[in-house]
């Protein structure tokens, strides 16, 4: 199996440290294969989308200026 190296802030680190029954390594790879599926699902969505680029952009900005006034109330 390959291995890739995380690097990871030191506060972070103790704290992990401390859970010594927690398999980090298993966490990890839980959280990529998680993340792959996420983007697996997402470019399939994608591929059958008709928005531009352009117009992804105006809908995610409008979606952000709607959640701001929505949460600065």
């Amino acid at each position: 199996m390959p291995t890739i190296t995380l690097s990871v802030p030191e506060d972070l680190k103790q704290e992990m440290d401390e859970e010594r029954e927690i398999n980090w390594s298993e966490v990890a790879r839980a959280a990529i294969k998680t993340k792959i599926s996420q983007l697996k699902i997402l470019k399939t969505i994608s591929a059958k989308s008709k928005l531009t680029e352009k117009d992804a952009l105006e809908l995610g900005r409008k979606i952000n200026k709607s959640l701001h006034e929505r949460y600065a109330k």
